[in-house]
């Protein structure tokens, strides 16, 4: 008999196919696939048979009890695993506004927004359900019940879930418009190196996946997704041997894409503090500064992004709601720092 085992029924190799030899010729169908891999068991073969996830001779067979005959093709496919229905836990959420239809949460750095690959508990989706309960919205899919939009793990600020379809669907609306034809604002603040030329400026410039790290975005000429960034300089810092050292900016976005900030202020040769991902270039910079402002730059262990402000209609009272968030004590703690040395 010659066969290609599959290893692990999580992992690696999706397909298991042999050829039936006279020592298994009369065999169940269901009981020659268990004796050839290990990694299943009887029940579980059983129930991918029944599912059609088998084939003897290119022909699917659905009873498992099918004799099998010398010389018979068999192929099983195993179907990719289902993404785990994620549960309520009582993590803590700071909640800014919350009423019948929908709640705004100050997320805090490292939490992650819903569930994904290495990150199946511990989100705010999970504390979420827990909070909310039944109220959540389905509307974005099952591991994403109520989210509208999200921020980065390592981004502070404020954001908008709905508790119902239809002001998820209202939302929704609302951030596929950018505010362009209503209320809808986001402001982010970030701790840039360097100082653009300008007070202001917009950044227009295309979004991808990496070719080189599908983890990471890139900025692209002729294909990716609109992507355009309105930035304003608040404030700029000079230390001693650098007189443009950092600035503090405002973001405004016009559109929605992962990373969108980040890789911008990037392509401008701007890249946020602490950001290792996109502004790994920078941190011998850090090496030619003097303590304490090198120790507290090197220790500050994420990307300086904030999500400051939120403003939105309510998708059912029709009252435009506007929240602000105060920075979160470490990039507080970075910003007087830039600003006192």
């Amino acid at each position: 008999m010659t066969d290609n085992s599959l290893q692990d029924p999580a992992g690696q190799d999706q397909d298991f196919s042999l050829t039936v030899d006279a020592a298994d010729a009369g065999k169940r169908l269901d009981a020659v696939l268990a004796a050839h891999l290990e990694a299943l068991s009887r029940n579980r073969v059983q129930s991918l048979i029944k599912s059609g996830d088998v084939t003897v001779g290119g022909a699917k067979v659905v009873e498992p009890k099918y004799r099998v005959n010398e010389g018979d093709e068999l192929n099983l496919t195993l179907p990719e695993p289902e993404d785990p229905e994620p549960r309520g836990e009582d993590i803590p959420l700071n909640v800014v506004f919350e009423d019948d239809h929908l709640i705004v949460i100050d997320k805090p750095v490292g939490l992650v927004v819903h569930p994904g690959a290495g990150n199946w508990t511990g989100t705010l989706v999970n504390a979420l359900i827990h909070h909310c309960g039944d109220t959540l919205s389905g509307i974005g899919g099952i591991k994403r019940p109520g989210i509208v939009h999200r921020i980065d793990k390592d981004t502070s600020g404020l954001l908008v879930i709905a508790k119902t379809d239809r002001t998820h669907q209202g939302l929704s609306a609302q951030f596929a418009d950018h505010g362009r034809t209503g209320p809808l604002e986001r402001a982010y603040s970030a701790l840039v190196w360097g100082a653009p030329s300008g007070l202001k400026g917009t950044i227009d410039a295309n979004l991808a996946r990496s070719h080189n790290n599908r983890q990471k975005m890139a900025v692209v000429k002729t294909s990716g997704r609109t992507a355009i960034t309105h930035w304003q300089v608040k404030e700029r810092f000079r230390h001693t041997g650098e007189p443009d050292l950092a600035s503090l900016i405002e973001c405004r976005l016009e559109t929605g894409r992962t990373h969108q900030i980040r890789v911008h202020m990037t392509h401008i040769g701007h890249p946020l503090i602490g950001d290792d991902d996109y502004g790994s270039g920078f941190k011998t910079k850090i090496n030619r500064l003097e303590d304490p402002l090198k120790s507290l730059i090197r220790d500050f262990g994420r990307q300086a992004l904030h999500a400051g402000l939120l403003a939105f209609e309510h998708p059912s009272t029709g009252e435009t709601l506007r929240f602000e968030s105060p920075y979160p004590a470490d990039f507080a703690k970075l910003l007087s720092g830039l600003q006192k040395f």
